[in-house]
């Protein structure tokens, strides 16, 4: 898998059956190592080791209704009152970012309500402050420390 743009972090990986896992310790399973589970797994260690996130707070995978449809989140980091911090969404490395994947995000936001939203591709990074209340919001340097 090609180097992101992340600190180096140490994997678990192993092969079977002519495939490529990667350990996931969210969701404490081995998963198929596509791109854009590599870059998932890079912000997760990121956001752990990194920003300070506690791993119980991070959900990896799940799914959410949006208009009726059944959709999955790629990665949600909780308030420690069960509000959502973060909302992230990973693309593959090779996938621009583009305003697609920021709709995509919105539409979930949307049902979620997110303080902060995220849409990385392992290369480019775009964090922003939603302000829910004005239906606003405004982009970061960085992707915030998590504080309680």
């Amino acid at each position: 898998m090609q180097p992101l743009n992340f600190p180096k972090y140490e994997f678990r990986i192993k092969n079977s059956q002519n495939r490529q896992y990667i350990f996931d310790g969210i969701r404490k399973k081995f998963v198929v190592l596509q791109p854009e589970e590599w870059v998932r797994q890079h912000l997760v260690h990121f956001l752990i080791f990194t920003k300070n996130f506690p791993k119980s707070l991070i959900n990896v995978e799940k799914q959410l209704t949006v208009n009726s449809l059944k959709k999955r989140y790629d990665i949600v980091v909780f308030n420690p009152d069960g509000s959502i911090f973060l909302l992230v969404e990973c693309k593959a490395p090779e996938v621009k970012i583009d305003q697609n994947a920021f709709d995509q995000i919105a539409r979930y936001n949307y049902e979620l309500k997110a303080s902060y939203l995220l849409v990385t591709n392992g290369l480019e990074h775009y964090c922003c402050e939603m302000d829910l209340e004005h239906e606003k919001y405004r982009f970061l340097e960085d992707i915030p420390d998590f504080s309680l």
